[in-house]
């Protein structure tokens, strides 16, 4: 017998109120724009493959979070104020390492909220310390999610996603940004 809640027809899942759709979207355009990154920057095929794979699965934490994150999508702050948010790539890294997946697709996956400058999450590495699968993540995923519909406001246009990831460049490694930008200004 099924222990899983029963819902009454019409009703939503609230299980998954967090808009599973939009997260597959983000994962899948961070996962090609990863893959696009690291060739431009020469890296072998294999690590490319490997960085699409991880582009896709980067926030699959998220899905542990669900309960915490459900009812406060309309509310920009409270979202990112939640400590609980800046577990995901904890949790994803936690969820993925029994599964067959490479040392590289699981720390880009760990560190890819760690900024250039020590100040990102969950380790405060800065520089070369963070692996370069997590500094091509961090800076294809702040693309995506500017340049995205979000619950709480619309997508940016492309020249002020560049402004504004301009204004932080120093969450980014100079290389992988300048590689970046060749890629995105490709499109």
């Amino acid at each position: 017998m099924s222990t899983a809640p029963r819902m009454k027809a019409g009703t939503p899942d609230r299980l998954l109120e967090f808009d599973l759709s939009a997260e597959l979207k983000h994962g899948i355009a961070v996962s090609n724009l990863a893959y696009a990154v690291a060739g431009e920057l020469g890296l072998p095929h294999e690590q490319c493959y490997e960085l699409a794979e991880a582009g896709l699965l980067h926030d699959i934490g998220k899905l542990k979070l669900r309960s915490y994150i459900n009812g406060q999508e309309q509310d920009p702050l409270v979202i990112e104020e939640l400590k609980y948010v800046r577990m995901h790539s904890s949790l994803g890294y936690e969820e993925l390492k029994d599964q067959g997946y490479s040392d590289f697709i699981l720390e880009s996956i760990l560190y890819h909220h760690e900024n250039y400058d020590g100040s990102g999450y969950p380790s405060n590495k800065c520089g070369e310390e963070i692996p370069i699968g997590a500094r091509i993540l961090r800076v294809c995923d702040v693309y995506c999610a500017l340049s995205s519909d979000r619950p709480y406001r619309k997508a940016f246009d492309k020249k002020t996603v560049m402004e504004l990831m301009i204004d932080e460049v120093k969450n980014f490694d100079m290389e992988v940004f300048l590689a970046f930008q060749r890629v995105v200004h490709k499109q």
